[in-house]
């Protein structure tokens, strides 16, 4: 029986990320016949395929109520989604943080608010300087960074959409020693990027002129994105990304990538195999086989 498996993307990436095109064929020498689809396209037969793999999926946070209703619909032909689609509306709302935090996780201090609660709990850290993001975005989509309690931020504030935020202390040791990003395939440790800012800047991503660098983790970085990974029940996930910083010698993490990340595949092209290997382990057991 031959194993059918759509890798979903966007209308942005038609044909799959450039970055992502060597998975296929990592995915067709593990036994599987991947095929490209858009998510968003009504016209597919998702019941069609043994599995659906997120991978570029880039605009589900500004479509995410379509997104959601499109994951109700795979569920509902029985389609099996990597990651499960149960954890992917989970990890979607980045208030997930908090509940990790009851779980023993260390996190960069979040709040969650919305409506006038959001100026309040900003007020409550006045004179500090704090991030506030949607809880549901990607890609520093609607996020400000500023001094609480200054006329700047008010201002900033006042351009936000009506949403729900999370708001956060702004993390120095972004700048100083970057952001940490750790790639875990069917829950086994494969490679570690640093992601830094440019000059005068907080936020990471290629498009704000970040840098990304090939790192290995120290044992307690190591060690802390694996406690996140255990505490959020993700430790046989085909794929999972950790995010998070060094702070006084302490892992505290920013966000666990269980959706749609950017695995930095090319940066240890070798994770290629090991993603396709992973996702072929996740089928077989369920009762498909070639």
């Amino acid at each position: 029986m031959t194993v059918r498996i759509a890798l979903a993307t966007s209308a942005e990436h038609p044909d799959l990320h450039e970055h992502d095109l060597p998975l296929v064929t990592a995915l067709r020498t593990a036994g599987l016949e991947p095929a490209v689809e858009l998510w968003s396209d009504p016209s597919v037969d998702w019941s069609a395929y043994d599995a659906v793999l997120l991978r570029s999926v880039w605009d589900y946070h500004t479509r995410y109520l379509e997104f959601s209703e499109w994951l109700g619909q795979l569920d509902k032909a029985g389609v099996r989604v990597l990651n499960d689609s149960a954890l992917v509306r989970w990890n979607a709302d980045k208030s997930y943080l908090l509940e990790l935090r009851e779980r023993g996780v260390a996190i960069v201090p979040s709040q969650v608010a919305a409506g006038d609660c959001l100026r309040e709990v900003v007020g409550g850290l006045s004179g500090r300087e704090v991030v506030i993001k949607p809880t549901v975005s990607a890609s520093a989509l609607h996020t400000v960074r500023g001094v609480a309690g200054s006329e700047e931020l008010s201002r900033a504030m006042d351009d936000l959409p009506d949403t729900v935020y999370l708001v956060q202390p702004f993390q120095p040791e972004i700048q100083t020693d970057g952001e940490w990003s750790l790639m875990f395939f069917g829950g086994v440790f494969s490679h570690a990027v640093v992601k830094r800012p440019a000059a005068d800047d907080y936020r990471v991503q290629h498009e704000y002129g970040g840098s990304v660098e090939l790192a290995d983790p120290t044992p307690a970085v190591l060690e802390g994105a694996t406690e996140a990974l255990t505490a959020a029940g993700a430790t046989t996930t085909p794929y999972a990304r950790v995010d998070g910083i060094v702070s006084n010698g302490r892992f505290l993490l920013m966000e666990l990538e269980l959706i749609e990340p950017y695995l930095f595949l090319p940066d240890h092209p070798e994770s290629y195999t090991t993603l396709a290997q992973a996702v072929a382990a996740q089928l077989v057991p369920a009762g498909i086989s070639q």
